[in-house]
């Protein structure tokens, strides 16, 4: 202010300067330095606007670099907080929503930061949005925060306002909800005059996320209309869910907070029957706030787990089924409630441990009933399951098996029928058996075989047994006589569960 001054003071000056000089004998009209006084007031009057201008002009150029470095300064804690973030994480993805942020550094202060819900690399831009960082939130702004008059019309959704929210995408808000352990958003409702809903028609409504009609507006009940005021009991009148819905002659006020975060966020806001002159509706839309994460434990169960995860690239994946290894081809460019996102291909054959044997009695022959028949070559025991003295399979781990016997039976003749009875047992449990007989009175050798699929938990124990045969008549010690058996799938529930203690 003190140069603007001084400037002018040498302006003043230099006009002064510049004024003709006379010799002392000039001799002037009053007329004449009438005017030229007034002239030297108009140049101390432009020059004084011209003073002020300049001062105003300065403190706005001020009140601008004030703000420039405000908004640098902002920029650049944004910058140091998300570059802290990444060097946090160990890598250069974006975190996908404020609380993961919170998580990293909870020492961050609330403000503005860059998150990218639908995953980095994938779908749609990053999102800047608010977080606040006391409660991990992450808050999304829109147009239609303030309180706005509904337009004077009859019909049901005859007003009808779409809600822009500050990001490229609604994909991203979507993406945030899944992600989210829950979200929300606060719907008011001043009206006079205005019901929501008259003589079971609906005059308003909101769409959720897909465009969907709702007509709910508190809580997470898409099947009812209902307000705060039905849900707590207090409406003004005990006949009807909502306040507006009373249509008495005061004004009134509906309130709720929608917290279903599979149809959030409101996309469009939609009421009617206001046409008269003493009708009138406002309605404020609160941000879309998601707080939390959903966190996925153990092995991955679908292809959501794995988007939650982390995982971009669409592929083929291994997942948890029910009680076995499923493939499923995962496409990361849709999200998990997209259809064709999850693709089921088929069952991974995936066993801990492999399991399968061969085992003979070619030895001697074998003719004792009721005790687990013993073998006395083993082509193969992989797992080592099978005890070739003891006759018995012991399961290593819960599954499905298949097991085989062939064998050979001798009958030495007789005039009376012979025959011989063979059980397959479980845990001293008969399963199934076969049957073998002879009428001959000449010596016969006969086949029999058994085949069974069973179901086992591990340690559940295997063996065949003669339950009977007729004297005279044996097992016949050749290589016809084999028992073979293998795990067909595992249940790798029951693996994973160890795993996981």
């Amino acid at each position: 202010m003190v140069q603007c001054s001084t400037g002018i003071i040498r302006i003043g000056l230099l006009v002064l300067l510049a004024w003709p000089s006379y010799s002392a004998t000039a001799t002037f009209t009053l007329e004449e330095l009438h005017e030229q006084l007034q002239g030297l007031r108009e140049n101390y009057i432009k020059l004084k606007e011209d003073i002020v201008a300049i001062v105003a002009k300065n403190a706005q150029l001020e009140a601008k670099d004030k703000m420039l470095e405000e908004k640098v300064a902002r920029l650049e804690h944004e910058l140091r907080s998300q570059e802290k973030i990444q060097v946090a994480a160990g890598n250069n993805n974006t975190p996908r929503t404020c609380h993961e942020i919170h998580d990293t550094d909870p020492s961050l202060t609330s403000g503005m930061y860059w998150i990218d819900p639908d995953g980095q690399g994938v779908g749609e831009a990053p999102i800047s949005v608010f977080c606040d960082m006391s409660t991990g939130s992450t808050v999304v702004s829109h147009d239609s925060e303030l309180p706005m008059e509904v337009d004077h019309c009859p019909d049901p959704g005859c007003y009808s306002r779409g809600i822009n929210y500050n990001v490229t995408s609604i994909r991203q808000l979507k993406a945030l909800a899944e992600m989210s352990a829950k979200c929300q958003q606060s719907i008011k409702y001043d009206c006079n005059f205005a019901p929501l809903e008259f003589s079971n028609a609906a005059y308003s409504w909101w769409n959720d996320k897909d465009g969907n009609p709702q007509y709910f507006w508190a809580g997470s009940d898409s099947s009812v209309h209902i307000c705060q005021c039905g849900i707590d009991g207090k409406c003004v009148d005990a006949a009807v869910k909502c306040n507006c819905d009373s249509m008495a002659p005061v004004q009134l006020t509906d309130y709720g907070v929608i917290t279903d975060k599979e149809i959030l966020p409101i996309t469009r806001l939609n009421f009617g029957r206001t046409q008269l002159e003493t009708s009138s509706g406002v309605h404020t839309l609160g941000r879309f706030e998601c707080t939390g994460q959903v966190t996925v434990t153990g092995m991955p169960k679908s292809c959501e787990d794995l988007w939650r995860k982390g995982h971009t690239l669409s592929g083929l994946y291994s997942v948890m089924g029910t009680a076995m290894i499923e493939t499923v081809y995962c496409d990361f460019t849709k999200l998990p409630s997209d259809p064709g996102f999850q693709t089921w291909i088929g069952y991974a054959d995936v066993k801990s441990s492999p399991t399968y044997f061969f085992a003979q009695r070619n030895a001697t022959s074998f003719n004792e009933t009721n005790i687990p028949i013993p073998f006395d070559v083993e082509l193969l025991n992989v797992g080592g399951a099978m005890n070739l003295t003891s006759g018995k399979f012991t399961a290593p781990v819960a599954g499905k098996y298949f097991f085989s016997f062939t064998g050979l039976i001798r009958f030495m003749g007789s005039s009376t029928r012979q025959y011989c009875q063979l059980y397959l047992y479980k845990n001293g449990d008969m399963i199934t058996k076969s049957y073998s007989d002879e009428t001959s009175t000449a010596l016969e050798d006969e086949t029999l075989s058994l085949q069974s699929t069973l179901n086992l938990n591990k340690g559940d124990q295997i063996w065949l047994e003669i339950f009977y045969l007729t004297p005279g008549t044996f097992l016949y010690g050749s290589l016809y006589n084999q028992f073979n058996g293998f795990l067909l799938e595992e249940d790798i529930s029951q693996f994973v569960k160890t795993l996981m203690v």
